[in-house]
């Protein structure tokens, strides 16, 4: 594809967006010119298919390509990821216009990138596939089995970000918790972070995004509470707190454990943010069931929570589940809970006010910066409304007083 204009739309999630820099990295050193995807020759889309909207809004985006390529705007169209890994067949019956389907991209620590982020941000991914295989998850189908990338290529890596004075780190995969079991025969995460953050020293802060509960331990709290530059974040997707629904979803873990392990974490570092994830109408959830969930969520008090509709999947063991949930209780079930947090959101981000937090400046859009604190991810969490007469520039760390919140959102004095 030497000397053809490439351009690329990435879907789902920021494990895809790091397949798509790297694949963009390759092209470019092969002399493709990376450019706008309604300026390209050959139009690149990354596919997504993890839940029923994800392959919705996948299918829109190769119509979307497929309309240019008559138009005459685009020669080529490839499509990609884990939606042609799922359904290869049927796309090409389905899509003859396009050129080429390509599955999943096989995960490497190649330095070739071209980045699809900010400038002062970025991803590091560690690891692929899962460990879990939740009943009603199709990543083990897509990804295939659980792959870490070895330490020595992770940390030159890191040391690549650290040369190029990137202000947040993400270190990233389905699940970073299992990082080391199929090398290494142990899971050794906690020993990765510390020898991560110890030789990235001009990266401001590190963020670990995606730990699977039940391998969350004690080594990697203290890891997390005790270096300086580690966001106090952790994002601990709980899906439920019902027994048997924990058990329908082959989640390894309990209520039991779930609390203790939330209980755990507060005490274990002071002021940490969590954030989880959670499903309602899973099959045959009752009532009673969901309301035992709401009541969880109002007790627990996530600073941070995601909430989906199940989404029914074929080569899924919760596909052949009895009980399917009318799609009407799951759209009033997850009103409410997203009712729930948005109260508990406002009350947490009351708290704030008054105080002083570091913010990472992100950009500048109608007269204020918008930042994040420590305890926002990219794209997925609130923001931080900064004012101030000083010339900031995304990737600034500035000090700002908190002086008015929102539900979700905070606005700052710098």
């Amino acid at each position: 594809m030497s000397g053809l204009k490439v351009g690329i739309l990435s879907l789902g999630c920021v494990r895809n967006l790091v397949d798509s820099e790297h694949l963009l990295g390759r092209l470019r050193l092969k002399g493709s010119r990376i450019v706008d995807i309604a300026k390209a020759d050959v139009g690149i889309l990354n596919t997504c298919a993890f839940i029923k909207d994800a392959k919705l809004e996948s299918i829109e985006a190769i119509l979307d390509l497929i309309e240019l390529k008559k138009n005459g705007r685009l020669k080529k169209i490839i499509v990609c990821g884990c939606l042609s890994q799922r359904y290869p067949d049927q796309l090409r019956k389905e899509f003859p216009e396009v050129d080429a389907f390509i599955g999943r991209h096989e995960l490497t620590a190649e330095p070739a990138r071209y980045a699809l982020t900010p400038g002062h941000y970025a991803y590091l991914k560690i690891c692929e596939g899962c460990l879990n295989n939740c009943s009603f998850c199709v990543i083990p189908r897509i990804k295939s089995s659980f792959r870490s990338l070895r330490m020595p290529d992770i940390l030159r890596r890191a040391r690549e970000f650290n040369s190029q004075g990137l202000s947040e780190l993400n270190i990233i995969g389905q699940d970073i918790t299992g990082y080391g079991r199929d090398i290494y025969g142990r899971f050794r995460l906690p020993e990765l972070v510390r020898k991560i953050a110890a030789g990235s020293g001009r990266i401001g802060w590190l963020r670990l995004l995606y730990l699977y509960p039940s391998r969350i331990s004690d080594d990697l709290l203290k890891t997390i509470r005790d270096q300086e530059r580690i966001c106090k974040y952790i994002d601990l997707p709980v899906q439920h707190i019902n027994e048997r629904i924990l058990r329908l979803m082959n989640r390894h873990t309990g209520k039991k454990a779930i609390l203790k392990l939330i209980e755990n974490i507060r005490k274990t570092i002071p002021g940490v943010c969590l954030r989880t994830s959670l499903i309602v109408g899973f099959p045959s959830e009752t009532g009673k069931e969901f309301r035992e969930l709401l009541d969880f969520v109002r007790d627990a008090r996530f600073e941070r929570l995601g909430v989906f509709s199940y989404s029914r999947e074929e080569d899924t063991r919760a596909f052949f589940l009895p009980g399917q949930v009318p799609a009407k209780v799951k759209e009033e079930r997850f009103n409410a809970v997203m009712t729930c947090q948005q109260e508990i959101s406002r009350q947490v981000n009351r708290g704030f006010m008054g105080k002083t937090l570091k913010v990472l400046i992100d950009e500048k859009r109608n007269g204020d910066y918008i930042g994040r604190s420590q305890y926002d991810a990219p794209e997925v969490d609130g923001v931080v409304y900064v004012r101030t007469a000083r010339k900031l520039s995304p990737g600034d760390f500035v000090e700002a007083r908190i002086i008015d919140t929102l539900e979700y959102d905070l606005i700052g004095e710098a």
